[in-house]
């Protein structure tokens, strides 16, 4: 098994829902965002997926985020804006948006919030990209 990966950083603020403590006020983090692909092949230039590509998705689906609150942005009106769904949002956006042709799949989407906290997603099941 093959596995690349990029990260991306942004920043943005939020203010969590249905929780006690310092964090249901509004305030503010430096995201950074790592996603891993894998797949069983190479293509045939010997790549699993083009960094290029990858790259070019992630730094689209961050700006989508980037200096805004992100209470304000689908689909996070109504979801909570935590890590863990954060994580959530840019793994299902990934595997919507890539076009690779090589079959690969999301193997995991971790967010930090801070240098020392985390949280990662990774999808029970993922279909291969076609």
């Amino acid at each position: 098994m093959f596995e690349v990966a990029v990260e991306h950083t942004f920043a943005a603020g939020h203010a969590l829902r249905n929780y006690r403590g310092k964090c249901e006020n509004v305030h503010g983090h430096n995201y950074r965002v790592q996603i891993k692909l894998q797949g069983e092949k190479l293509d045939q230039t010997g790549m699993l997926a083009d960094f290029t590509e990858l790259k070019r998705v992630l730094r689209a689906l961050s700006e989508r985020l980037d200096h805004v609150f992100i209470n304000d942005i689908e689909p996070f009106i109504e979801l909570n804006p935590t890590a863990e769904n954060i994580a959530w949002y840019f793994c299902t956006q990934l595997q919507e948006q890539l076009k690779i042709e090589n079959p690969v799949q999301v193997a995991e989407v971790t967010v930090w919030e801070t240098d020392i906290q985390s949280a990662t997603y990774r999808p029970s099941s993922t279909p291969a990209n076609k």
